[in-house]
Parts: structure tokens; C-alpha cells; sequence
């Protein structure tokens, strides 16, 4: 089977995107998010148009996942540009429901949901905090985020047993009036962005530091804003394409 897709990334965090029906097995699409053999990607996007328009979203270990915030961000841009959806407003359907796209110029503001702390926990000594944004993720406040073991706390924290489906880890620092993070993703690894991760760090700096939004998130990809409003977490910047091709 050949398939048609789309590269898109927003702020590095990148995506192969293709329209449904797309039928690929776990170690097909691990095969297709190999940078070496493969396309290359943090993992696939499909699409299926609709009212509304559906996203459905596997990490680069061929497991499917909740939400994607860079993703969903990607999703709405493609969807717009193929005519599936039309207008500065709409809404797609996600694994955690359907939420809404604001159009601002270039830029993309999403509705990522709900953010709810869910607990604290410390391992190794750090206190981590618990948030759900849809899916799973572990905040962990550092003193310098370039100092970070994320390649190695980050696979230990996001393997632990308390976590039953792993979990997303952040690794955050409040200062200068922002947030700086890093961040190692469940069925990745270390990504250059995580929208999802951005919004739980963003919420994390509202209790903690108490900062106010919309709150600017730094992530070695770029820098993107996060407003809390209505209840929901939004998540605003670009996207952009990279190639389009058929991997075979």
C-alpha cells in the first residue's frame, strides 16, 4: 500500500499527516516515524473529513494517544487549506472530544480542554506535579533548563509504575515572565515542542509561580502563548508545511 501525506511541524515538533482511510499497524507506523529508514516524524496524524472534521493521533512507537496540542494545531491548518472546513471558527473532532479553532493571521489558536491538576508525587526526590490536559503529564520545576538529564529522568519518570499508560514529562522553569521547558514525550522521546506539555506547564506557572495569562511558553522549537479562558486551556501559534510525498 502506498500512502499519500503531508509533513507539517509546529515549532519542530513534527507530524506526517495523511487523509483517511488510512489502515497501518503499530510497526508500520513506527516504520513510518523512523528518521532514518523512514519519513521521519514525533508521529501520524489522520484525518477524516466530516462535520466535524476527526483527528486521530499515534506517537512515533506506533501506540495511539489522547491528544496531540502541535497536532491538533497541524490538523486545522490542513483541514482549512483542503477545504474540509471553512471560516475563521470551527471545530474537530478529537479522541477527547470536539474543540474548537480560532483563526488569528498565520497563527492557529486551538482549545486543548480542560486542565485539572490530578495529585503530586515525588520520585528521586523530586516533587512532581500531576496534570491532565486530556492526556497524562508529569511537571517538574528545575534551576537550569539546559542542565537537564531529560534524556534520562525523562524515561525513567515517564516508565514508572505509578503511571499505567506512561506519561509526558516536563521539565520547567518560571522566570523573566515566562516559562522555559523542555520536555520528554511519552512514545518519543525528546521533542523540540509538545503543545499538550506547554499548556500543563503554563497551568503549573499559574499555581505556582502565580503568573497570569496568556503566559508565553519557550520550548527549544520557538515560543508560543497559552490562555486559560472559559474553562479550557488554548494553545496559539504557527504551523508550518514541510513536503508532501508517498511512502511506499
Amino acid at each position: 500500500m502506498n500512502l499519500n501525506f503531508t509533513k507539517m511541524h509546529g515549532w519542530g515538533n513534527d507530524f506526517v499527516i495523511a487523509q483517511a482511510p488510512v489502515d497501518l499497524s503499530a510497526d508500520q507506523i513506527r516504520r513510518l516515524c523512523d528518521r532514518r529508514f523512514g519519513v521521519g516524524a514525533d508521529g501520524l496524524l489522520v484525518v477524516t473529513s466530516g462535520s466535524p472534521v476527526q483527528m486521530d493521533y499515534w506517537n512515533a512507537d506506533g501506540n495511539r494517544a489522547e491528544m496531540c496540542g502541535n497536532g491538533f494545531r497541524c490538523v486545522a491548518r490542513f483541514a482549512l487549506d483542503r477545504g474540509m472546513v471553512s471560516g475563521d471558527e470551527f471545530e474537530v473532532l478529537t479522541p477527547v472530544g470536539t474543540r474548537q479553532i480560532r483563526l488569528a493571521g498565520d497563527e492557529i489558536d486551538v482549545e486543548l480542554g480542560p486542565v485539572q491538576v490530578t495529585g503530586h508525587t515525588e520520585i528521586d526526590g523530586e516533587r512532581y506535579h500531576l496534570i491532565d490536559v486530556g492526556n497524562p503529564h508529569a511537571v517538574v520545576e528545575v534551576d537550569d533548563i539546559d542542565a537537564a538529564w531529560v534524556s534520562v529522568v525523562g524515561p525513567r519518570v515517564e516508565k514508572d509504575e505509578q503511571f499505567e499508560n506512561g506519561t509526558n514529562v516536563e521539565f520547567v522553569r518560571f522566570g523573566d515572565g515566562e516559562v522555559t521547558m523542555r520536555v520528554w514525550e511519552r512514545g518519543v522521546g525528546e521533542t523540540l515542542a509538545c503543545g499538550s506539555g506547554m499548556v500543563a506547564a503554563a497551568f503549573v506557572a499559574t499555581k505556582a509561580a502565580h503568573m497570569e495569562s496568556p503566559i508565553q511558553v519557550r520550548v527549544p522549537g520557538g515560543v508560543g502563548s497559552v490562555d486559560f479562558r472559559d474553562g479550557s486551556g488554548w494553545l496559539r501559534g504557527p504551523v508550518e508545511y514541510v513536503f508532501e510525498g508517498v511512502w511506499a
